[in-house]
């Protein structure tokens, strides 16, 4: 036989990823051809299910018997046979197996085969009783002998199961009945194609009318291309193990016009395996046909008079639209669309939302519209929406909201009137309407009007807004009285103003308070009278208007915070600098007693200990300067993972054995400028402070990362500028901070610990540190869980310069001087009697010549005394008649080339910035010792200019 070939489009049902292989194809007498470039889009969609098999774009030809394992995505060009590039299929069968049967004919059971046995049996009998003289007692022995043989053999049979008497038989008929009353087309195949049953509908379908001319449902529609691919993927499907269906449209049906109509048909095909036995090597393939025209005629209508009606709506005179529980519009009507200025071509469902639409605090308006559960609400309300050109229509929304039985809020529908058209006699009165709604419900302000009891007669939409957590609008539909939007507390207050609204007072203060249930939200409200012209009784018996305070509340108490932390930043400044002085005079005095006292003597533990309690107190001083930003810094080029690796060990002793200390550096941090003292200082004072929050033992997390600009403007962290960060953060698993004490962590001497075990100062200095740094500290904390203190440091981008290296090699730190003698001139000027005497104790001890002055003035007269011979002056900074600065510049007018140290109790750049940006001085600060002073004013001679 020649080979048949059939083509037709399919969208059938298979699970992802499943592969067919050469082997899955093969049939003992078949062979399956594939065009390499088949593949058919799947046009047509709501038959099938999520899951759906893609023809491979490779082919198996006829090399698959010989190569069975080879998978169908491996091109085999042998199989292209297609000019259509399509997938094509042949069957090659023979006549192993009988002709096909429609109606199969039956045998006779084997109760009516024994009935007939039996009655020849009897008609033996009866002829031997005839003839029994004639043919002797011989015959009837030999006769008696076979019958029993036979009987025997029968009941041996019966025993063993040999013969069996079945009933199969009738259920057989009634199988076949059923199949062949059945209006689908069945047909059932064996592995090899061949036919092994047909109903009479599957008959009937294809116009067969005996057992010969039925044919195979491939062979059928060989001639139609649009199903040979239907047909070639169902089979692979059942060859799978998978049922699928597939339908098909065909012109003249399967019989091919065979009652002269070449009609397109549809056709519903389905295919699925069945189990074989035995009998057929194999399983068995199982295809119902059905004739779904009608169906597909109902469809078609419904989609008609569908289309028809959308089509009504979408030119109506009036908007429409539908929206999701989330506000977002899943279906806009032309009408509306073209008010709006919407593309409908463009537009898809969800991709507008009724926010991008409604003007002002209309969705405040819209989102108090509330149903019962299980059932619908419909509402009218004028609002204004937004074209795209930025315009605004002023409409009339007929709105209906319905709720789930459940509570579940679903799709809202709305008819939108144009309140600009109508048929209203008076135009001016329209307009007058139009433009107060306008007003009304698009002022910034929440406004309500009163009758004179206190109800609440009609809101605007930004009352909604702010209100929308204390009434609703069925409370205001109901008229409640306006002060339940009042805090308790407050409301004897906003009751005497509303009294005095309605008694028509003009000057009336205004009522601030909270929210009722949200105290952070703060209100205030203005009263206003109604007076009527006309001389009638107005409804309205005042006017009060509601603004959020809140966030003015929140600058408040900021600028507070802020000036409370300059004032005392100020007077920390002050009292620092004032003690500085009386402890350098201690410190000094303290050296110089140990110069002259020996371990042995006696009371050299007693100095010892004063000069131990010196430093002590200067250890506060510096904090002090730390949080009012007055310390001096030597800020330089940091890299925060160098950092932390170097104060590693020192932080995990601090930290000790009962708490797990981890570091995460970020990758390729930026630089950042501080200076490394002050922010080792930072770190080690944080996480002593995380440590003292988990008495019980926890982790501590040092951890390091880069943050862009457009990162940070994400994490709206108050007076954070958009920029380049570089984050510092200590995150602990304490026990966290309260949100009382949580304002007060960097006030100065504000501590939770017991006496004796904190000053206060610890949270201050890091927050003078990193604020004099020019960066940011924020803490985050959960009672319970633990706090992160983060530190946002700015990001360095340095610009190189020409003369980089000069400049580099010029700034090369100069060695500590160890031999601390001297036989220069020096020059001390200070103000304090008690450091002036000591200084100078401290520089003549060794081997300096000395010359004190009590002011500035006083220093230029000893200098013109001294005909300029002064190698070098030390000076304070802040002195009567005349300053520190003030003397630099005066003595170099003079000498330009005189060395110069400042020593003082303030910052460096506190007074640097009144000086010459190219002035050259060298800084002491203050509290110093002996050996500092000696240092520094040696380290001084010996540089060079």
């Amino acid at each position: 036989m020649r080979p048949k070939w059939c083509k037709t489009t399919v969208l059938a049902s298979f699970p992802r990823g499943s592969a067919c292989t050469a082997r899955q194809l093969k049939h003992s007498a078949n062979r399956i051809y594939l065009d390499a470039r088949a593949s058919v889009p799947a046009r047509r969609a709501g038959i099938l299910n999520e899951d759906r098999i893609e023809l491979p774009d490779d082919a198996i030809g006829a090399s698959a018997e010989r190569r069975s394992t080879r998978d169908l995505r491996k091109p085999s060009r042998a199989g292209i046979q297609h000019e259509r590039a399509v997938g094509l299929m042949s069957r090659q069968t023979d006549n192993t197996y009988p002709k096909p049967l429609v109606m199969p004919k039956r045998g006779p059971s084997a109760a009516l085969r024994l009935l007939i046995v039996g009655i020849l049996l009897m008609g033996a009998a009866f002829i031997y009783f005839l003839f029994r003289d004639q043919l002797g007692d011989g015959f009837a022995l030999v006769l008696m002998g076979v019958l029993s043989m036979v009987g025997v053999f029968y009941l041996f049979g019966a025993a063993t199961g040999l013969i069996q008497f079945s009933q199969r038989s009738d259920h057989q008929d009634l199988a076949h009945s059923f199949m062949d009353t059945q209006p689908e087309g069945t047909v059932i195949s064996d592995p090899r194609g061949q036919i092994v049953y047909a109903n009479q509908a599957y008959a009937r379908m294809t116009g067969a009318t005996d057992a010969d001319g039925i044919r195979p449902l491939d062979q059928v529609l060989a001639s139609e291309p649009a199903a040979s691919d239907a047909i070639y993927r169902l089979t692979n499907a059942v060859r799978d193990g998978l049922s699928a269906q597939e339908e098909v449209r065909i012109s003249g049906g399967l019989s091919r016009g065979a009652n002269g109509s070449l009609a397109p048909v549809w056709y519903r095909i389905k295919a699925r395996a069945l189990e074989g036995g035995a009998e057929f090597k194999g399983p068995l393939v199982a295809w119902q046909v059905a004739d779904i025209s009608e169906e597909r005629a109902e469809q078609e209508r419904f989609f008609q008079e569908l289309q028809e009606a959308i089509n009504h709506l979408d030119h109506a005179p009036a908007g429409f639209f539908s929206a999701n529980p989330a506000g977002r519009i899943i279906y806009l009507n032309a009408t509306l669309a073209e008010w709006l200025g919407v593309d409908l071509t463009q537009f898809t469902p969800g991709s507008l939302t009724l926010n991008d639409i409604v003007a002002g605090s209309g969705m405040a308006l819209i989102k108090a519209v509330k149903a019962e559960p299980g059932t619908s609400r419909n509402t009218v309300i004028d609002l204004d929406l937004i074209k795209r050109n930025g315009q605004s229509l002023a409409v009339r929304f007929y709105h209906r909201v319905q709720t789930a039985r459940d509570g579940m809020p679903g799709t809202t529908r709305t008819i939108v009137l144009d309140r600009a058209e109508g048929d209203d006699s008076s135009v001016a009165q329209r307009s007058a309407e139009v433009r107060f709604t306008r007003f009304f419900n698009s002022a910034p302000m929440a406004i309500a009007a009163v009758d004179a009891e206190g109800h609440t007669l009609r809101t605007n939409a930004r009352f909604l807004d702010i209100f929308s957590g204390v009434v609703d609008r069925d409370a205001i539909d109901r008229r409640v009285k306006l002060e339940n939007v009042v805090h308790e507390r407050d409301r004897e207050t906003f009751n005497k103003a509303l009294a005095a609204a309605f008694a028509g007072q003009a000057s009336i203060s205004p009522v601030d308070t909270v929210l009722p249930g949200n105290e952070e939200r703060h209100i205030r409200f203005y009263m206003s009278p109604v007076t009527d012209l006309g001389g009638e009784a107005a409804e309205e018996a005042a006017v009060i208007s509601a603004v959020e305070t809140t966030e003015q509340k929140a600058l408040e108490n900021q600028m507070a915070q802020s000036q409370k932390m300059q004032a005392v930043g100020q007077l920390a400044g002050g009292i620092a600098h004032d003690f500085n002085n009386v402890l350098t005079a201690i410190i000094m005095s303290s050296d110089l007693l140990l110069t002259n006292h020996r371990a042995s003597d006696p009371s050299f533990p007693d100095i010892m200990n004063i000069k131990q309690n010196a430093n002590r107190a200067a250890s506060l001083v510096r904090q002090l300067l730390a949080f009012s930003r007055r310390q001096t810094l030597r800020p330089e080029v940091l890299d925060l993972t160098d950092v932390l690796a170097d104060l590693r060990m020192l932080l995990a002793r601090l930290v000790g054995k009962d708490i797990e200390l981890k570091i995460d550096h970020g990758r390729d941090l930026w630089p950042v400028k501080a200076d490394l003292g002050q922010f080792e200082q930072v770190a080690v004072n944080l996480a002593v402070n995380a440590r003292d929050a988990m008495p019980e033992g926890g982790q501590i997390t040092l951890r390091t990362r880069n943050i862009p600009a457009a990162d940070a403007a994400k994490l709206h962290y108050r007076d954070l500028p958009e920029a380049d960060y570089v984050v510092f953060e200590v995150e602990d698993t304490g026990t966290g901070i309260p949100a009382d004490v949580l304002e007060k962590i960097f006030e100065p001497f504000f501590t939770t610990k017991e006496v004796g075990k904190g000053t206060g100062l610890g949270l201050s200095m890091v927050y003078g540190i990193i604020k004099q740094t020019g960066g940011f500290i924020y803490c985050d904390s959960e009672v319970g869980k633990g706090t992160t203190f983060k530190i946002f440091l700015s990001r360095l981008i340095e610009e190189k310069r020409a003369d980089d290296a000069p400049v580099a090699a010029k700034e090369k730190k100069v060695e500590k001087a160890t031999d601390l003698s001297g036989s220069a001139t020096v020059l001390l000027v200070e103000d304090e009697d008690a450091v002036r005497m000591g200084g100078v104790r401290a520089l003549q001890s060794r081997g300096y010549t000395v010359h004190e002055a009590a002011s500035g003035v006083e220093a230029l007269e000893i200098m013109e005394e001294l005909g300029g011979e002064v190698d070098i002056v030390v000076s304070d900074v802040v002195m009567p008649e005349m300053d520190g600065p003030t003397l630099l510049r005066e003595l170099r007018k003079t000498h330009p080339d005189i060395k110069f140290i400042f020593v003082s109790g303030y910052a460096e750049d506190a007074f640097a910035r009144n000086l010459p940006a190219d002035a050259k001085f060298g800084f002491l600060p203050k509290p110093f010792s002996l050996k500092q002073l000696a240092t520094t004013v040696k380290e001084m001679l010996e540089k060079q200019d």
